[in-house]
């Protein structure tokens, strides 16, 4: 196979317009020239005829310099020291390539840093011990650059290659989570302390009241992004669940337990790991055939996936990895998974709750109302979800069963487990940032005028809690003012006075920053 004439001119590639014409480098041009059955890379890389540099959207640009040689090879060197590990594309791309060929491409410079880099995520990847003596000298280098995406800080060595294996996942579920400015500042806002200092100047019952309250609001939230409205009492027994995130080991049987939980009856839902395919869409309404937007992973690759995904789960709490960056990776894979019938989105969410829990993000006991923040942005969530499901889709082939359900007739497992995280995270510390700094500080804020304004009340009026919460409730529904319904049926032994009263009391203490 020829495996030069890689490079191509481009203004517009598969939809995608350019900042300026250009030559196409890295692994757009890779996708392109073998016809590679990924989805397109979110930064692509293009030499400029004006020789400048510069980024703009979803494109690096660079100098005449920086045009690699228009090999396979050079074209690789050039993905891994700008773009970064592609494991996707580059599993899909060796898959193509005969051994011949292979170690022919690994053989180039066997002892340089990119070489060695290639070579064992060849092997890593197809699980594949090509016919190459172990190297014996040259320093270890890490397999993915950290200074482009985040990565394991300890890697584990691998000596046949000279090879630090920092990649942040195992075979068989390894997202990648690229370096942008704004993950950057959000690492340096350095969220868990401020969080952490912040809570520890809040007083200890406000704290646990404020928690509780956290708590339900979470779990509504988190029902309410399914656009289920659930009753008192679901609601509570999934905060409950919440609550508890953290505490067990996360397995395969733990996150059937937690389908349990939250499928209060299994009548019309068949429980534990899917054994036919799923998808998240509508059936059209005439003739019942289904309307995909995300088709989950094949059921027969669930028991590989879910493995990898809790194996990957330990990697993150064995290292220092960062907490968001773990919670973003395993939360969402695990959703685009969707291994269940019923009960994802929520176990999702909870995800999300174990690992800030497990990694100590936020003190024990206090529970991170993420999924109220989820809500708050639920335009943006829903398009982070579709900026993965919606370009995989085009790749996925599928029938339609007699049940109107889907069948995944191609192999698709690699794309649940290779994937770029990084909207996800993105996304996911916007969530953290918007819950630290303004749904916490709303929750304790409106306890503590809370307790004044009852204590006003008790100390005027005598006003038992329970009254104190209707009366609340009342105010808080009409502009904090009581209706001539309420003053006549719950509040008759009020004089207008004493009326007007507590509502300028309420205006001036509840509704004021």
């Amino acid at each position: 196979m020829n495996y030069n004439h890689i490079s191509q001119k481009v203004k517009i590639f598969h939809g995608r317009t350019a900042p300026e014409e250009g030559v196409l480098v890295g692994y757009g041009a890779l996708m392109e020239r073998f016809n590679l059955s990924v989805p397109l890379p979110d930064i692509l890389s293009l030499i400029s005829f004006k020789n400048r540099k510069y980024n703009e959207r979803n494109w690096q640009v660079f100098t005449a310099r920086h045009q690699p040689e228009d090999t396979l090879f050079k074209h690789l060197v050039f993905a891994l020291k700008y773009e970064g590990v592609n494991l996707l594309l580059l599993k899909i791309l060796f898959e193509n390539l005969s051994e011949k060929d292979a170690i022919k491409l690994f053989q180039e410079e066997p002892t340089g840093q990119y070489s060695k880099r290639l070579w064992f995520l060849y092997e890593w990847l197809l699980n594949k011990e090509l016919p190459i003596e172990d190297l014996t000298i040259g320093n270890y280098v890490n397999a993915v650059d950290s200074s482009l995406q985040y990565s394991i800080p300890k890697g584990e060595k691998t000596s046949r290659f000279r090879v630090m294996n920092n990649l942040p996942g195992t075979i068989d579920f390894c997202p990648l989570i690229r370096k942008t400015e704004k993950l950057e500042n959000y690492f340096s806002a350095d969220f868990s302390s401020q969080n952490s200092k912040y809570l520890k100047e809040i007083r200890k019952d406000v704290l646990q009241r404020a928690s509780a309250f956290m708590l339900l609001k979470d779990s509504k939230a988190s029902f309410s992004i399914e656009g289920e409205s659930p009753k008192s009492k679901r609601a509570a027994r999934w905060g409950q669940a919440i609550g508890q995130a953290g505490v067990n080991e996360l397995t395969k049987e733990e996150l059937v337990r937690l389908q349990q939980v939250v499928i209060e009856s299994s009548r019309f839902t068949k429980m534990g790991f899917r054994e036919k395919g799923g998808f998240i869409g509508d059936h059209d309404r005439l003739t019942g055939e289904p309307l995909p937007d995300h088709i989950s992973a094949k059921w027969s690759d669930l028991n590989q996936l879910m493995n990898g995904l809790t194996d990957t789960n330990k990697l993150f709490i064995n290292n220092k990895f960062d907490a968001v960056l773990a919670a973003a990776s395993v939360a969402f894979g695990f959703v685009f998974i969707h291994p269940f019938f019923d009960g994802n989105g929520r176990i999702h969410r909870y995800l999300i709750h174990h690992l800030l829990a497990t990694k100590k993000f936020t003190p024990q006991g206090i529970v991170f109302p993420v999924s109220a923040a989820i809500l708050n942005n639920i335009v943006d969530y829903r398009n982070v979800l579709e900026s993965y499901s919606h370009p995989v889709l085009g790749f996925i082939k599928w029938e339609i069963t007699k049940d109107n359900n889907v069948e995944v007739i191609n192999d698709t497992i690699d794309y649940y487990r290779y994937f770029d995280a990084t909207q996800v995270a993105e996304f996911l510390y916007k969530c953290v940032e918007e819950t630290i700094e303004i749904i916490i500080p709303n929750e304790v804020s409106y306890l503590t005028k809370y307790d004044e304004f009852k204590r006003i009340l008790d100390d005027e009026f005598e006003m038992p809690d329970k009254i104190v919460a209707l009366l609340v409730r009342f105010l808080e529904q009409n502009e904090g003012r009581l209706s001539n319904r309420a003053k006549e049926n719950d509040f008759d032994n009020l004089t207008d006075s004493e009326v007007k009263q507590i509502e300028e009391l309420f205006l001036s203490i509840m509704q004021t920053n």
